[in-house]
């Protein structure tokens, strides 16, 4: 990936993260399908725990439960894990149903 992402989306790391536990199964647009584990996410993108091999500027395609299919572009990566951006912003209300969802115990959910 020469020229690296192109993001839409201004880098908004101040956003309200979620700790998560979310295994999925990514499309890496040079490597196929990869195994990915989620730690955290906030509306703009997530992170995980098992980067080996993902560098900066990498993009994936991953499929949320609620969202759907969403584009996902590797903007840092240290150790063993890498910060993901999305293409796009999520909708405030379809993110809180996502956090519902991965998040199933209320009281590891931020306050809203």
């Amino acid at each position: 990936m020469g020229a690296g992402a192109q993001l839409s989306v201004t880098d908004q790391r101040r956003m309200a993260r979620h700790p998560v536990d979310h295994p999925l199964i990514a499309e890496h647009y040079g490597k196929g399908d990869m195994r990915m584990h989620i730690a955290n996410i906030s509306a703009n993108g997530f992170m995980i725990d098992d980067a080996d091999g993902i560098a900066r500027g990498e993009r994936v395609v991953v499929r949320l439960p609620v969202i759907g299919r969403i584009e996902a572009y590797c903007i840092w990566n240290r150790d063993n894990r890498a910060g993901f951006q999305f293409e796009r912003i999520i909708r405030v209300d379809d993110f809180l149903a996502l956090i519902d969802t991965l998040q199933p115990n209320p009281r590891l959910r931020k306050m809203r």
